[in-house]
Formats: C-alpha cells, sequence, structure tokens
C-alpha cells in the first residue's frame, strides 16, 4: 500500500508502505522502525505486521499546517485509530466526510479510500497508534457480537466509508495500558506472535465494549455544549502536562476556563473517573512502564512522578495493580 503526499507547491511524494500484505499474513512478526524526513514534515515510526494485523505507531511532525494526501492499493482493512496527542482534521472529498483528530481520543474506522486533505497544527508533536485488522479477519472477529457492530460490519462488507461513531471517545486506562504493553513487548519467536495478537484483540474488545455503552446512553446533562466538552479535555491535557506539581481543582478550572462544579462532573461523565483518580492512574501507568528501564532505580522513579516518597508510591503502586514496583519489574 502506499500514500501520496502534496505540499504546497503541489510536488508529489509517495511512502510506500515497507510491510506488504505478503509480510502481514506471514505467521511470523515482521517489525520495522524507521525515521522519515520531508520537506512537509518528520516522522518516527513503527510498523509491526503478522497474521492479518498491522500495528502502526509513531510521533509526526509537520512544517505546513494543510497537505493534499490521496491513498491507493491499500488492503481491504478496519483500523483501530488513536490520536494520542496533537489536534487536526481530516476530509475526505470522496465521501465528503470530515473527521476531527484530538488528543486522547479514539476510533474505529474503515475508509478503503482516500482523496483529501490534512490539516494539522504546525511544528507540533502528533502521536499515534493504530491497529489495521484485514476485513475480512475483523467481521470474523466481531459477527454476532452486538448491534452495533453488526451495523458497522455491513457498512464494512458494502465497502462504504465508515467510522463506528460520528464522535470519537477518550482512550481508558484500560486502553493505554493495552497499547504500552504492545509497545514495550520483550517477547520473541512464537510468544510474541501470540502476545501481541491477544493483547489487539482485547484493544478490539475495549473500544467496543465503550461504543456499546455510549450508544446505549443518554445524552449527558452536565456537558452539553462542544464548548464545555473541548475545555474538559483542555482540562486533562493541562492536567496530565503539570502531572508533578498539579494544580488544585480551583486553579484548573480557571485555567480551562470553565465552573469548578462543571469541570468536575464533566471530568467524570468524559473519563469516568475524578480528576485527581485520573490523573493517579496517569502515573501509575506511567511508572509501570519506566519499570521496564533497568537504568531507573524505583526511588527515581517514584520522584520523576511526584511522588512524596518511595512508601507512598510502593503502596499507590501495590494497590493499582495488586503487585510492589519491586515484583513488577
Amino acid at each position: 500500500m502506499a500514500l501520496s503526499i502534496y505540499d504546497k507547491f503541489n510536488r508529489q511524494y509517495i511512502l510506500n508502505d515497507s510491510l506488504n500484505l505478503e509480510q502481514i499474513n506471514l505467521p511470523l512478526v515482521t517489525e520495522r522502525r524507521e525515521r522519515l524526513s520531508y520537506p512537509f514534515g518528520d516522522a518516527e515510526l513503527v510498523q509491526i505486521g503478522f497474521a492479518g494485523i498491522l500495528i502502526i505507531y509513531g510521533d509526526v511532525s509537520v512544517k505546513e499546517s494543510r497537505l493534499r494526501i490521496k491513498s491507493f492499493d491499500e488492503p481491504e482493512s478496519v483500523e483501530l485509530h488513536f490520536s494520542i496527542k496533537g489536534t487536526g482534521i481530516l476530509e475526505n472529498y470522496l465521501t465528503n466526510k470530515k473527521m476531527a483528530i484530538k488528543g486522547n481520543q479514539h476510533n474505529i474506522i474503515y475508509t478503503p479510500f482516500f482523496d483529501g486533505i490534512a490539516q494539522f497544527e504546525t511544528d507540533k508533536s502528533h502521536q499515534f497508534f493504530e491497529v489495521h485488522f484485514q476485513r475480512d479477519k475483523f467481521i470474523d472477529l466481531t459477527s454476532g457480537s452486538s448491534t452495533l457492530l453488526e451495523r458497522f460490519g455491513n457498512n464494512i462488507m458494502n465497502n462504504r466509508s465508515v467510522a463506528i461513531s460520528a464522535e470519537n471517545l477518550p482512550i481508558s486506562m484500560a486502553m493505554y495500558a493495552c497499547i504500552n504493553d504492545i509497545m514495550n513487548c520483550n517477547f520473541t519467536g512464537g510468544l510474541k506472535l501470540l502476545f501481541l495478537q491477544s493483547k489487539c484483540v482485547e484493544l478490539l474488545a475495549l473500544q467496543a465494549q465503550a461504543f456499546n455503552l455510549a450508544d446505549q446512553k443518554t445524552v449527558s446533562k452536565t456537558v452539553m455544549s462542544s464548548y464545555d466538552k473541548d475545555r474538559i479535555y483542555y482540562a486533562r491535557e493541562y492536567l496530565l502536562d503539570h502531572a508533578s506539581n498539579p494544580p488544585s481543582l480551583t486553579e484548573l478550572a480557571k485555567v480551562a476556563g470553565i465552573n469548578e462544579f462543571k469541570l468536575k462532573q464533566g471530568f467524570k461523565e468524559t473519563f469516568h473517573n475524578t480528576v485527581y483518580g485520573y490523573l493517579s492512574d496517569h502515573k501509575l501507568m506511567q511508572a509501570r512502564a519506566l519499570l521496564a528501564d533497568k537504568a531507573l532505580d524505583i526511588k527515581n522513579i517514584s520522584e520523576q512522578l511526584g511522588y512524596s516518597s518511595v512508601q507512598h508510591f510502593s503502596n499507590a503502586f501495590s494497590k493499582k495493580f495488586g503487585i510492589s514496583p519491586g515484583k513488577a519489574r
């Protein structure tokens, strides 16, 4: 599969995917890490292919705010999309549909054809994580699961470009844990294949559950307007950017431009957690990833994440994961 990108001077650049369908269908894990540099931007990408699944994740920085993009020779695949950081808009001229991209949001997408534009903030990090299931594999996995997935599957089988939901949902801590497990997988050979397969299916199950719940849920009574929703997401970003020295609820509400009541209620409705409960889970997920680095001792990790003491960190970690940091390592 390949992608054509046109810069502001209408110069064409063809990005060929190094993992073709034959490699993806191999019963072994094929992996490639690369750095790309073009006049319109730079990227660091990781691609992992195996048994009908392609994982792509990385960090992209663009120098032009608007780029024309065309895809061709695309395999028939369904994309689990996770926007980790950064904002933007994708507009597909073939379907006359726009898709907003915001940090900490996810969706499930089927786009067999794309010819349109991508708009992103320039000179900022845009981090993403994607899992692509071959279409038939996705249909087999989700067959008979729910009415929502059945509708989505019917659109896919009719080759319609579609997202499972018109609105993206926030990425849950369980999804982040799954993504981190995939990115930090240390297994090799057959064990790596089994581990990555299971985690990709787990990630799909978590997304399906989230969209099913959202499909059944009544409209929120607290976060009504798009402005309020944007302010809640901004509060989350600000909170995580200042995780080592977090603001008070009053300070966070003021920075976000929303009253404290809406902040507390809206945050819980959006992320299914309190403000500081979410922050605690985020820090502990970071801790679990940092423990993989043997060069960092537990005291350093505790201090880096802003815990008042190693004991406080150890107690919080044990309560969350049921195991001490030392044993987790």
